[in-house]
């Protein structure tokens, strides 16, 4: 986690520098606002930013932004897990997938359209439980 938190703090002190560069070209330059719109359309999309109003807010992305864009995080907060420990052990155990693909590694970030894709393996235990718990149960999709 530790090598992990330095990439977030060196990836966010990045975006930092790079909003600050944006921000140093002439206001009448084309480039500047063609740029700016670029910037904050995929800092939006990644989750770094809650809206893509203006510049200032990548000044306020650091290293915590891009922990709430993990996996477990968003699980905990789709309460797909009672907690981080929880959530993080089903990653590991293969038990989600986002969209078609099968996450194992608990560092994955999760962008705002992958967001609504998180969900149970089709052969997970854990899915089958859900969906007795839920009554929503059917033999036809459990079959593996």
């Amino acid at each position: 986690m530790t090598s992990e938190c330095y990439l977030y703090n060196k990836l966010s002190r990045n975006i930092r520098e790079l909003a600050q560069k944006i921000r140093d070209l002439d206001e009448k330059d084309g480039f500047r606002a063609q740029s700016t719109t670029i910037f904050l359309e995929k800092l939006y999309s990644i989750g770094l930013i809650p809206t893509k109003q203006n510049l200032s807010l990548a000044n306020e992305v650091n290293a915590s932004a891009f922990c709430r864009r993990r996996l477990p995080t968003i699980m905990l907060k789709l309460r797909m897990a009672q907690s981080l420990k929880f959530a993080i052990t089903f990653i590991e155990q293969g038990h989600i997938r986002v969209g078609p693909e099968i996450v194992t590694d608990p560092a994955f970030l999760v962008t705002r359209s992958m967001e609504d894709f998180i969900t149970w393996v089709d052969s997970s235990k854990i899915k089958q439980h859900v969906m007795n718990y839920n009554e929503e149960r059917d033999d036809f999709d459990l079959v593996v």
